[in-house]
């Protein structure tokens, strides 16, 4: 990806030196330890069922051609900064089953293909409300505690048969919709199939957008479809999935963050996961800066999902260890943080089954769905 080697606005991409993260209050090595269960709340954000989202939505606005014009991006600044994450950014033992733990809470767990069955998604409805085995997290000191993963993923024809199985439980469902994961049916098909999952009790509407718009540079007909999709979800949350994949350049990917933002964009999100690239790094902090744009302009907090291609404990860290160096410690809630995945949990529990153990256990011992 490409674009020009110039600052957005007053936040630049390069890289952030420790000393600044200390001086404003992100030292990555802090945490609570297991040794302490009882200080780490399992689900701090809790969310009952008539407001599943304690955070204040984003309302939308005008759109500002003023503020997309104005975005510049400096790619080799953008890849140094990530480059260098994996050795400044560390935790061991209880800290990073700590952070693992933390992880799970904020996974959309997935399952997104041509083979689903109401059975497999009951399955994953299942794991959903009980992620780690009960030995685990009774020798980790979790025992109770209710942790559960951030919400279930499905198409629209399972959103009914996942409400029902997580009756009783505080998991939202999500649907994707509008012609996922192309996205190049009827606008009015697309209205129709999200008014459709929220009928059937998604209470999260993962959208994707027409990459016609952004390739093109028609932003308002980009803002014109999600403010669309918003209208259509009512109290459901929207997430736009951008396909950064798709979107050639950094700069498109920036650009389309902020214009879905304007539009009433409640999460933006990387990737169907059926792209030939999904979630990066790079394109994560593209992302994340025009978030801090967005709410340092107008005061709401959007929220981050990155999916595709994060399969493995250490690749959730440094996603998380971005989020809170760039966001601060708000976005390693669910609410404003979730990971599209499926096999991931699946390498969290083997690790914390490592950490219980301190041997490795064979990966179909820890089955997903």
């Amino acid at each position: 990806m490409g674009g020009s080697h110039v600052a957005i606005g007053t936040f630049s991409l390069s890289a952030v030196s420790a000393d600044s993260l200390a001086s404003h209050g992100v030292p990555m090595a802090q945490g609570v330890l297991i040794s302490n269960p009882s200080a780490v709340p399992a689900q701090p954000h809790a969310r009952d069922h008539n407001r599943p989202h304690p955070i204040a939505r984003n309302s939308g606005r005008a759109l500002e051609m003023d503020w997309v014009d104005e975005i510049r991006i400096n790619l080799s600044a953008a890849e140094r900064r990530v480059a260098s994450l994996p050795g400044r950014r560390t935790v061991k033992k209880d800290a990073q089953a700590a952070w693992l733990l933390k992880a799970i809470t904020c996974i959309d767990l997935t399952t997104l293909n041509g083979d689903d069955t109401t059975e497999r998604v009951k399955r994953l409805c299942a794991k959903a409300r009980a992620p780690i085995r009960s030995d685990l997290l009774e020798a980790l000191g979790f025992a109770g505690r209710g942790l559960h993963t951030g919400a279930i993923c499905v198409y629209h024809r399972f959103v009914a048969t996942a409400v029902e199985a997580l009756e009783g439980y505080d998991i939202p469902v999500a649907a994707v919709s509008t012609g996922f994961p192309a996205g190049l049916v009827p606008h009015d098909l697309k209205l129709k199939e999200i008014e459709a999952s929220v009928r059937d009790g998604a209470h999260e509407i993962d959208i994707v957008i027409t990459r016609e718009h952004v390739l093109t540079g028609d932003w308002r007909a980009l803002y014109a479809e999600v403010r669309d999709f918003r209208a259509a979800c009512g109290d459901a949350h929207l997430k736009t999935i951008l396909a950064t994949g798709d979107l050639k350049t950094l700069r498109n990917v920036a650009k389309a963050s902020m214009v879905c933002m304007m539009a009433g964009a409640d999460f933006i999100k990387t990737s169907t996961g059926k792209e030939g690239v999904n979630a990066t790094l790079p394109v994560t902090l593209a992302m994340l800066r025009m978030i801090r744009v967005y709410e340092e302009r107008t005061g709401f907090k959007i929220g981050f999902k990155p999916a595709g291609g994060i399969s493995t404990a250490k690749d959730v860290l440094n996603y998380q260890f971005l989020m809170k160096e760039e966001l601060g410690r708000d976005w390693l809630e669910p609410d404003l943080f979730r990971v599209g995945a499926s096999s991931l949990l699946a390498d969290i529990e083997r690790q914390l089954e490592h950490h219980v153990t301190g041997r490795y256990s064979a990966f179909n011992r820890h089955p997903v769905g």
